[in-house]
């Protein structure tokens, strides 16, 4: 008896008291919804557990500006669209991206095809409803390119500020709005717009789009090793979160819901984000592709009088984390 507490107090000083589990707050860009299985499944498998994180994830919302809640202290990381992200590092918000989930963009722009609009040229004169928030940066990246200004003139486009929904289409208040492709396309569907009836011009085959759903943190946060740890634990649960939705989308989608505490969000519309989200996510290791991050940079810059940001941003990127995944 007395070897084997011997041997226990032996091993008690070499390893020490169990440790607890690091906190850490992510905050989403949206609600909860297929968009951020990801994380959702991540936590619910215990794979955040595993590299001893206790991760509180924070749905967004139409009143939640994720960059806002990241600089107020309220979030150790979140999950938004690079547009929004270097904007605000330009306007003095000190905001950096660790990993890149998303390798692709889903962002569309769907038209009626009775509005007469066959290519981009033709938006002249019509009415596009887009998101703001952030959101609206691609697009008007996209009508710089085109020569096209947002001054609601017979010349350029009005631009008609909607909610997250499709109602402005249904109802032809606007001519074309903004979708993604695993979200808003498919309510237009579900509506009872069949596709026949529509023109759908994707961000990435215009030559205009931007990254998005990307993680970011405070750069001062990455001058702490153990802040830089915890990101690294974090991003790799996170890719292995992704990498179980991709292969297992339904039981994902089910996660997903099981976490929308406001009950809004149904199955079908779940699994099929679910989907298409994993579209996106397939082929990366979470690693920000420079590549793209210099078109998206290029896009955001080529803003005629009013470009999203006025030049190359410094410091906007770091590989502290994902060199260590």
């Amino acid at each position: 008896m007395r070897k084997i507490l011997l041997a226990g107090a032996m091993l008690a000083a070499a390893f020490g008291p169990a440790r607890a589990a690091d906190d850490v707050t992510l905050q989403l860009k949206w609600v909860t919804q297929g968009q951020f299985a990801g994380y959702y499944v991540a936590a619910d498998k215990g794979f955040y557990e595993e590299e001893g994180l206790n991760v509180t994830i924070k749905p967004g919302g139409p009143d939640v500006a994720p960059v806002q809640v990241l600089a107020g202290g309220a979030a150790d990381v979140m999950v938004d669209w690079m547009p929004s992200a270097l904007a605000a590092r330009e306007k003095g918000v000190p905001v950096v991206n660790i990993a890149q989930p998303f390798a692709r963009s889903g962002l569309n722009m769907v038209c009626r095809k009775e509005t007469g609009i066959e290519k981009p040229e033709d938006f002249k004169g019509k009415t596009l409803g887009t998101w703001f928030f952030g959101n609206e940066y691609p697009l008007y990246s996209w009508l710089a390119k085109l020569g096209l200004p947002r001054d609601g003139s017979a010349e350029g486009v009005t631009i008609q500020k909607i909610g997250f929904n499709v109602d402005p289409l249904l109802q032809k208040q606007a001519d074309c709005i903004t979708a993604m492709t695993y979200n808003e396309y498919w309510q237009i569907i579900d509506a009872g717009i069949p596709e026949s009836e529509l023109v759908v011009f994707n961000y990435t085959d215009e030559g205009v789009a931007t990254l998005e759903d990307g993680l970011y943190v405070l750069e001062d946060k990455l001058k702490d090793p153990a802040f830089v740890d915890q990101m690294v634990r974090f991003v790799r649960a996170s890719m292995k979160g992704w990498e179980y939705a991709r292969e297992n989308p339904d039981e994902a989608a089910d996660i997903v819901l099981e976490n929308d505490a406001t009950g809004a969000q149904t199955e079908k519309h779940q699994r099929r984000m679910v989907r298409e989200i994993n579209k996106l996510t397939e082929g990366t290791d979470g690693t920000l592709n420079m590549v793209d991050y210099e078109q998206t940079v290029k896009t955001l810059l080529s803003g005629g009088s009013t470009p999203v940001i006025t030049k190359v941003p410094e410091g906007a990127t770091s590989t502290a984390v994902t060199d260590k995944l």
